[in-house]
């Protein structure tokens, strides 16, 4: 076979099958089914934990140029629930999230930075009541195919959002430190 017709079969081959392999260089669908975004906190010394229900997003993911990465997710806070009915009612209210003037929460990644292995971390901003501040955060991802998995941790005070205003701005009956975790499955988008 000469050179010339080996070159054209690779490139049919190439041709061929590129359509069949995703490429990594995507947009990606977050599954929700297969998708949690919880949070911790202590109220009276208790440890307790939630979720949200209702979030999603747009994710753009190279992992040969993570740096070029953007993400934006959006969280709807009305849909937060613990398992305890008075806790569950006060958390859209005022002096918590404030549903009725900031019904969403987001997270806005510009960009993110690879640590060796699968770890990774994404900086951005995160909004809650309308208060933005800079976030890292932390976490792994594997990829098979065209489905991502993702695993983050991120630790926050929620006062320097201003939740929990009034009586509960202390600290004294719920603790100003709250951890999110995410485990995120996404689809790329063809």
């Amino acid at each position: 076979m000469s050179i010339a017709t080996y070159l054209k079969a690779a490139l049919l081959g190439a041709a061929l099958l590129g359509p069949s392999v995703p490429a990594l260089a995507a947009d990606w669908t977050i599954d929700p089914a297969h998708s949690t975004l919880a949070f911790t906190g202590t109220q009276t010394g208790a440890k307790f934990t939630g979720h949200f229900k209702s979030f999603g997003g747009t994710i753009r993911f190279d992992p040969a140029h993570p740096d070029t990465g953007h993400a934006l997710i959006a969280i709807d806070i009305a849909s937060a629930a613990t398992g305890d009915a008075q806790r569950d009612e006060a958390i859209p209210g005022a002096d918590w999230f404030n549903v009725a003037q900031f019904p969403k929460a987001t997270f806005e990644a510009t960009g993110f930075q690879p640590k060796g292995g699968n770890a990774y971390e994404a900086h951005g901003t995160l909004t809650i009541r309308g208060i933005s501040h800079p976030e890292t955060l932390p976490f792994t991802l594997d990829i098979t195919g065209n489905v991502a998995h993702a695993k983050g941790h991120l630790d926050l005070v929620r006062s320097s959002f201003g939740v929990g205003q009034g009586p509960w701005a202390s600290g004294q009956w719920v603790a100003l430190e709250a951890g999110v975790d995410i485990d995120i499955t996404a689809q790329a988008t063809p």
